[in-house]
This record gives C-alpha cells, sequence and structure tokens, in this order.
C-alpha cells in the first residue's frame, strides 16, 4: 500500500542517482554549475561526491530536483 504523502509526488520511486544522470546527460557539468552553483558541481565534480553532498543538504537536493522537474517538463510538454 502506498503512503498517501507519495500518491501525487512527480518524484516517487525515482532515485537521486537518476535524477543527477539525466541532469549530467541533459546539461553536463559546467551548465549545471551555472544552473545551480555549487561546489559539488563547479569544483572537481564527481557524482560520488555530488550524491553525498546532495543526500545530506536538503535545500541543494531541493534545487536538484527542482530543475529535474522542470527539464523532463520541457522535453515532455
Amino acid at each position: 500500500m502506498e503512503k498517501e504523502g507519495q500518491v501525487n509526488n512527480p518524484l516517487h520511486g525515482i532515485r537521486l542517482i537518476d535524477i543527477l544522470e539525466y541532469l549530467l546527460a541533459t546539461y553536463g557539468w559546467e551548465e549545471l554549475g551555472n544552473k545551480i552553483p555549487i561546489r559539488c558541481f563547479t569544483n572537481n565534480p564527481s557524482v560520488k561526491s555530488s550524491l553525498t553532498f546532495l543526500r545530506k543538504t536538503p535545500w541543494a537536493r531541493t534545487k536538484v530536483e527542482d530543475l529535474y522537474l522542470r527539464s523532463k517538463k520541457r522535453a515532455n510538454p
């Protein structure tokens, strides 16, 4: 049975690594760092360090998730 809060969550079932890999494929590190200027994207970026930072930093994760949703909406209007 699904939790009530997840029924309308467009990110339900999508892993953070999948979001990050989609954004990297779409924008690359440089553009991603321009769109969301955080050090894990601009200073020697890697998937591992970015995932670690995003899991520990709710405000940054929210920015990444919002960019993902906007990007997917533009790709599939």
